[in-house]
């Protein structure tokens, strides 16, 4: 029994849908990397807000408030401090972290785990782009079935 042909939609679909993760990725490695070692120009963070959203089964919670660098030239309101959650500040409470550049949150000495995500987000899309050129090329080079009458 022939196997059939990979089909023309299949391919496009993987192909989009590896560009589309590869586009969402490649541009935040640098600031993933950054993130992940805490790199980036240090200060205070200020609690003055607690923002929650709950979803079925959990809530999601975190400490939105100001930075200010410790040489004091940055100064920045209404970002959230991430990994922030219920129980980790109160209002008011002050704690260290870093400004990386990302225009809505500043992160602790601790890091994030961004770049986890990040990564897995390029080895998949490099991965259906893969998989879409091994279609592609198994179509130039498989000839294609002659269609046999049937009597």
């Amino acid at each position: 029994m022939a196997r059939r042909r990979p089909s023309h939609l299949g391919t496009v679909l993987l192909l989009l849908a590896g560009a589309y993760l590869l586009y969402l990725s490649v541009p935040n490695v640098a600031p993933a990397v950054r993130a992940a070692k805490a790199d980036g120009t240090p200060g205070m963070f200020t609690a003055q807000r607690l923002q929650c959203i709950s979803h079925p089964g959990h809530e999601s919670c975190s400490w939105t408030g100001e930075f200010r660098s410790d040489d004091g030239t940055i100064r920045r309101a209404d970002v959230s401090l991430y990994g922030s959650g219920r129980n980790s500040l109160h209002e008011g409470e002050r704690t260290r972290a870093f400004d990386i550049g990302r225009e809505s949150r500043v992160y602790g000495p601790d890091g994030s785990r961004e770049w986890i995500s990040i990564a897995l987000m390029i080895l998949v899309g490099a991965a259906f782009f893969v998989f879409a050129l091994v279609r592609v090329r198994r179509r130039i080079t498989t000839p294609a079935r002659e269609s046999v009458p049937v009597p």
